[in-house]
C-alpha cells in the first residue's frame, strides 16, 4: 500500500500476478490447440482417433470357409494393433449379394468392413436388380491374396499332362462334363472361358457349394473341374484328383510339381478367385489409406503369409489403387465369362 497525493494505490504481489499470467497462457494454449484440432479435416479427424469402438468386418460366405479364415486371421490381428475388436459377422447367400448390400448401406465411418472375393465383380453380370453398383458403391483397401484355380481330373480320365487332356478332348470332348460349386461363380465361369480356349464342347454343371461337386468329381460322374486350390489340396494329396495345370503366371508354393497353364503349353489362361478388402464408398480418403497400412503391415508379416500360402494363395498386399484397377479389370474378364456363358440375368 501507497500513498499518492492522498489516494491510496494497492498493488498486487508480484508472485500473484505471474502465477496469473501463466494460467491465462496455459488458457491460450489449449484453446488454441482445440481450435487447431477442429480445423482439421473431418476426415483426418476421424483418422487420427480412429477407432473408438468394436468393428464389423461382414464376410459373405458361411464361417469356415476360405474367406472367413483369413478374414478372422486379420481381425484377430487388428484387434491387437487397435485395441478394439474387430468382430467377423458372416452374411452369406446370393451370391455374396446379401453382405454386400448390408455394407453398401453403411456409413463409410470404418466401423463397417466387407472380406469379400471374386464373385463380387460377377454380381453385377447376373444379378439383374441389385440394389448397390458393386464397383463404385465401394472403397477398395486392400486386395489380400489371390488363390488360383487349378485344372483337376478324376483319374480315371485317361490323361496325365494338360497337353494329354486337350488332345482328349478333341477325340471325346462331348462326353467330359464340368463341375462348379454353382451357376456364376468363378469355377464355372472360368469354365466357360476354357471352353472357348480350348474349342472343345465340354459341358457345365452345376452345384450347390464345393462339396457335392467334389463328390461327384470323385465319383466320376463329372470328369472335370477348375477349383481353388484351397478346396482341391486335400484331394489331390489323396490322389482322389489328378491335378494337371495351375490357372497362375507362377507356380504356386502349394503345387510346387503342378506346371502352370503357360508351362504346360496354354499361355495366357489365368483365373483365380481372390479375397479383398473393401469398405463403404463414403469413406474419407484419409481413413482408407488408415486402415490400408494397418491391415498392410498385419499381411507383410511372415506369419500371415505362411497362413495364406498355405491355403494356397499368393500375398498380394496392394495399395488401394492398384486394387481399384484390378477390380475394373475383373468386371470386364467376367463380363465376357458371363456373356460366353450365356446365362440369363437373374
Amino acid at each position: 500500500m501507497k500513498h499518492n497525493h492522498g489516494h491510496i494505490v494497492t498493488r498486487r504481489p508480484r508472485v500473484q500476478q505471474s502465477a496469473s499470467r501463466r494460467g491465462l497462457m496455459v488458457a491460450l494454449v489449449a484453446a488454441c490447440t482445440v481450435l487447431s484440432t477442429a480445423l482439421l479435416p473431418v476426415g483426418q479427424a476421424r483418422a487420427d482417433s480412429y477407432p473408438s469402438k468394436p468393428v464389423t468386418m461382414i464376410v459373405p460366405y458361411p464361417a469356415g470357409g476360405a474367406t472367413d479364415v483369413v478374414a478372422r486371421a486379420i481381425a484377430e490381428k487388428l484387434t491387437g494393433t487397435w485395441k478394439q475388436s474387430v468382430i467377423v459377422e458372416n452374411r452369406a447367400g446370393a451370391g455374396t449379394t446379401i453382405g454386400a448390400g448390408t455394407v453398401a448401406r453403411a456409413a463409410g465411418d470404418g466401423y463397417t468392413l466387407f472380406m469379400t472375393t471374386s464373385a463380387h465383380t460377377i454380381s453385377g453380370h447376373i444379378y439383374d436388380k441389385l440394389n448397390y453398383d458393386p464397383v463404385k458403391d465401394f472403397a477398395p483397401i486392400t486386395l489380400v491374396t489371390k488363390v488360383p484355380l487349378v485344372l483337376v481330373v478324376n483319374p480315371a480320365v485317361p490323361a496325365k499332362t494338360l497337353p494329354e487332356f486337350l488332345a482328349y478332348l478333341k477325340k471325346d470332348g462331348a462326353s467330359v462334363n464340368f463341375a462348379s460349386p454353382g451357376n456364376g461363380t468363378a469355377q464355372h465361369l472360368s469354365g466357360e472361358l476354357f471352353k472357348i480356349a480350348t474349342k472343345s464342347a465340354i459341358t457345365h454343371v452345376p452345384y450347390r457349394g464345393d462339396a457335392p461337386a467334389f463328390t461327384d468329381l470323385v465319383g466320376g460322374q463329372v470328369q472335370m473341374m477348375l477349383a481353388t486350390i484351397t478346396s482341391a489340396l486335400p484331394l489331390i494329396h489323396a490322389g482322389k484328383l489328378r491335378a494337371l495345370a495351375v490357372a497362375n503366371g507362377k507356380r504356386v508354393q502349394a503345387l510346387a510339381d503342378v506346371p502352370t497353364f503357360a508351362e504346360a503349353g496354354m499361355p495366357g489362361f489365368e483365373a483365380a478367385t481372390w479375397f479383398g478388402l473393401l469398405a463403404p464408398a463414403s469413406m474419407k480418403p484419409e481413413l482408407q489409406q488408415r486402415i490400408y497400412k494397418d491391415v498392410s503391415a498385419i499381411v507383410a508379416t511372415p506369419e500371415m503369409q505362411r497362413r495364406i500360402e498355405d491355403l494356397g494363395g499368393d500375398v498380394v498386399n496392394s495399395t488401394p489403387e492398384a486394387f481399384a484397377a484390378f477390380m475394373q479389370e475383373e468386371t470386364a474378364k467376367w463380363g465376357k465369362a458371363v456373356k460366353a456363358s450365356g446365362m440369363a440375368p437373374q
